[in-house]
Formats: structure tokens, sequence, C-alpha cells
């Protein structure tokens, strides 16, 4: 799996390099956001990790940037507390982030959890529906098309949606939904699942009814309208 970190503090990719590598990545860095845009685009990698605070190109211009042309997962590098960049890192569409600094350890943990969620979900074959009115969902190529043509989803955005989908029509909790979708337990205060799915929302039509296809239970969770 071939890692490229995009980080201008040199000592702590050496170190988290260092780590990765020992925990069979391949791994690779730069150290400011116009380079690590160009690698990004030249180069293949299966993920990226990106910090915030850059010279000559911010985390958030790269992630918004890379977005343009490709859904590859990205984990963001964000200051301990700084609740506000977490939540616009992942409305451009990052699909994790953690504080700074971090351990080594739960960085490769985080890489591997965001590296399952690009993987094909288990589904129930005898209850599976792929085609929702002018949604239809692809399971074998991981595409959802609305009216005949594909959204443009991250691997966090298609694993919520292909949960909730799979579903359709009953409630998943946060709970469920956490573990199921992004593979870890939802915290009280992680607001994770809220942003994708506002940001789910965004690129989906609404019903032949003009309601959302996601509907919220409030402090429960939400329901994926099937028409």
């Amino acid at each position: 799996m071939a890692i490229l970190l995009i980080d201008d503090d040199r000592e702590l990719c050496e170190l988290m390099g260092r780590f990765l590598t020992s925990e069979g990545f391949e791994v690779a860095a730069e150290h400011d956001g116009v380079a690590g845009l160009e690698r990004l685009k030249q180069d293949e990698f299966e993920l990226a990790v990106v910090d915030i605070m850059m010279p000559g190109k911010n985390g958030m211009d790269l992630l918004r940037e890379l977005r343009q042309f490709s859904s590859m997962p990205v984990i963001m590098l964000t200051a301990r507390g700084e609740e506000m960049d977490r939540i616009i890192g992942l409305e451009l569409g990052a699909d994790d982030y953690l504080a700074k600094p971090c351990n080594p350890r739960e960085l490769a943990a985080r890489i591997r959890a965001v590296l399952r969620r690009s993987e094909p979900p288990q589904e129930n074959s005898g209850k599976q529906n792929n085609r929702f009115g002018s949604i239809e969902w692809q399971s074998q190529s991981r595409t959802i098309l609305e009216h005949g043509t594909a959204l443009e989803l991250t691997a966090t955005e298609y694993n919520i949606l292909a949960t909730l989908m799979q579903h359709a029509g009953e409630v998943v909790s946060k709970h469920e939904l956490s573990q199921a979708a992004l593979g870890k337990r939802y915290g009280p205060f992680d607001r994770s699942l809220d942003v994708h799915i506002g940001h789910l929302r965004k690129k989906l039509a609404e019903t032949a009814n003009l309601e959302p296809r996601i509907k919220t239970v409030r402090s429960i969770g939400w329901l994926f309208v099937p028409e």
C-alpha cells in the first residue's frame, strides 16, 4: 500500500515514515502543498495524509483541488482542538482526521480503517435491492448512479450511502452506521457522520415526493428513503 505524507514538519514525516514502513506500507513524503498535489497527480497512491497548515498551499486548498480529479482517501492532520478545521476538512471530502501531535501507531490504525472502507461492504444478497427510483447501486464497481450518471463520492461517502441503502426504509442508528461505514465507534461529540451526510444530501436529488433521500431520525440515526 503506497502512502503519501504531505507535511512541512520533516522530522515528523521521518518518524511517521519509519513506523509506517515497519508496518508494511510504502511511504513517500512531500513538504509543501504545491509539491504534494503535483506528486498526487503524477504517481499512484492508495491514501494521502495531509497537514492543514503548510507553506505554498495549505491542506484545505490541496484537498479542494484534489477532489476535482480524484476520490482517493485522505486523512487530515489538524491542530489539537481545532474543531472547525476538522469540520471544514470533512466538508471538502476528507475521510478522517487526526489531531497533532499524533501517535504513529494510531495513524497506522486510522490508515488501515480508511483503506478498509474502500473495500466493497458485505452485502445481504437475500434482501439486496439495487434500484431505488432514479438511483441505481452497482455494488461490484462501488458506483452509485442517479438518472444514469455516476455520483462523485469519496470512499467514505460511498460506504455511508451504501450502508443506508442496504437498510433502505429502516432506521440505521448512529452507532451502527459509524461502525459499519467508518470502522470506528460513535463518540458523543463526533460530528463526522453529520458532516458526511450533509455532503451526501447536497449530491442527492429529492424523491418524487420532494423528500430528502436521507432523513434524520432525531437522537437515533438516519433513514434512506427508497422512493
